[in-house]
């Protein structure tokens, strides 16, 4: 049986993808570069028009759903792209409506006509107004505070690679993470800084390009007034119907998806977290607080109350916090009440009075390492704890090392030490001791640092380092200022490395 045209097309496409998907970039350049050179109909004018809105939601939605800033890596180039799309946009519907706009709305097509009429009401003036308003939003809002964060984004970035690099470093000689995890990491680090480096420049074509569009609708407004008077005799009123609705219609058309561009890119550069999309990260922290949604809701309701004020809305909107805020509450109440009726698991009874046994003798371990009972969690699976995972690394990596391996560090728990301490052993003899403090980090100074820190001094049990315990909230800064910053189980590992 003979396969048809399409199937043979579809069987090729299937077998040269990847390179069809490398000829993206540089088909995308040329037809660029064509709209900017050559004449084009008003139908293929509808058909970039539409296609650049259309690209201008795909990047704002993936800029929306992205867990971190490397998952849009391609986004400083996808900036240039589209601006470049829209500037050669704007140049060839210049050239169309200068010559051809005497003859009526239609000229450059009819996603500008509908922008010029649909939108607008027909009314160049109020056209004006909005693409001002526009223009206002994009250049003085979004797109002056990106370039801000951009800035200082890249400066902080560049500034945190050393300690990140120091960081990647001890995990890998504590055992934690294998060569190859290592590099992948250090290349993670690599790139994150040359991203928020990319975008510091990626955000002035943003900028540029609300300017331009000013500077084209200046220019199409004067150029079609002169040469509908002067070439084809229009009165004023006449050139000022067809030139000026048609200019306003095509700025409005390039404005709008430059505005979804411009917050993609606020949305990309101010994306906090790695645990979830801002979507999620909204929903969580804004509206899942009863006491947060309880206080709006009463302060909406009494809005409502005062004479004058429209009740229906306000009191609605009340309701509705309220019904939340009650049934967010319900349901912690229900949880907190299903964690407290758990069976609490049955503890060994002592052995009554007896005769003394081999059993009463406690074994002395080779290798020991005895906590206080705050660090308890650190070893408990159920509370993500990872200390004993990262044991068996330290062991698995001096086995490669050394090629010998060390017994196993038995650990338990010794309610004679501090809270917070914990003592390394070898044969019952104590051989290091320290202290660790779960959910804080260890900011340590590889030397020459002099950024103050809020938190307490201490050393660094292992090296001997200065360092300071800090809480989470420093943990960034103390990165950025160039402190190598580990969690507690790391600093324990280390320790028991080290040993």
């Amino acid at each position: 049986m003979k396969s048809n045209p399409l199937q043979i097309f579809q069987k090729w496409s299937g077998n040269n993808a990847g390179a069809l998907q490398g000829l993206t970039a540089p088909l995308l350049v040329v037809a660029i570069l064509g709209l900017m050179v050559l004449p084009v109909p008003p139908w293929m004018l509808d058909t970039f028009f539409t296609l650049n809105i259309a690209v201008a939601l795909m990047v704002m939605m993936v800029a929306a759903y992205m867990i971190k800033p490397l998952d849009f890596a391609a986004f400083p180039s996808v900036l240039l792209l589209t601006t470049l799309m829209r500037l050669s946009l704007n140049v060839a519907s210049t050239r169309v409506v200068l010559m051809e706009g005497h003859t009526g709305p239609g000229a450059a097509g009819a996603v500008i006509e509908a922008f010029g009429h649909f939108l607008i009401g027909g009314n160049f003036a109020v056209g004006l107004i909005v693409f001002s308003i526009l223009v206002v939003i994009n250049f003085v809002v979004i797109t002056k505070g990106a370039e801000r964060i951009a800035e200082v984004s890249a400066r902080f970035t560049l500034d945190a690679m050393p300690g990140k690099q120091m960081a990647v470093d001890a995990d890998l000689n504590a055992g934690l993470i294998d060569e190859k995890e290592a590099k992948r990491r250090r290349a993670e680090v690599g790139e994150e800084a040359n991203f928020f480096g990319s975008m510091d420049g990626a955000s002035k074509f943003v900028r540029g390009d609300a300017i331009a569009g000013i500077l084209i609708l200046v220019i199409n407004v004067i150029g079609g007034l002169i040469i509908g008077m002067v070439q084809h005799g229009l009165s004023a009123g006449q050139a000022a119907d067809s030139y000026i609705l048609l200019a306003v219609g095509d700025a409005l058309v390039a404005q709008i998806p430059g505005l979804l561009i411009s917050v993609a890119s606020a949305m990309v550069i101010s994306r906090v977290g790695k645990d979830a999309d801002m979507g999620r990260q909204i929903v969580q922290q804004l509206f899942m607080s009863p006491k947060v949604l309880g206080i709006t809701a009463g302060v909406m309701i009494m809005l409502g109350l005062i004479p004058g004020m429209p009740h229906t809305v306000f009191l609605l909107m009340g309701a509705l916090l309220g019904w939340g805020a009650w049934s967010l509450d319900k349901k912690e109440k229900a949880r907190v009440a299903e964690q407290s009726s758990a069976p609490a698991p049955q503890q060994q009874q002592a052995q009554a009075d007896g005769e003394a046994t081999w059993d009463d003798l406690q074994p002395v371990d080779l290798l020991g390492l005895e906590l206080g009972y705050r660090l308890i969690a650190l070893v408990d699976k159920s509370r993500q704890g990872d200390l004993l995972t990262r044991i068996k690394g330290v062991r698995r990596k001096f086995a490669q090392e050394v090629g010998f391996l060390p017994p196993a560090v038995h650990v338990r728990d010794n309610l004679e030490l501090k809270p917070s301490a914990y003592r390394m052993t070898l044969r019952g003899v104590m051989v290091g001791e320290g202290e660790a403090f779960p959910g804080m980090f260890l900011a340590i100074n590889p030397g020459g640092i002099t950024t103050p820190l809020i938190g307490t001094a201490t050393t660094d049990p292992a090296f001997g380092l200065p360092a300071h315990w800090i809480d989470e909230r420093q943990k960034e800064a103390a990165q950025m200022a160039g402190f190598t910053v580990v969690d507690s189980e790391t600093v324990m590992a280390t320790h028991l490395s080290h040993l």
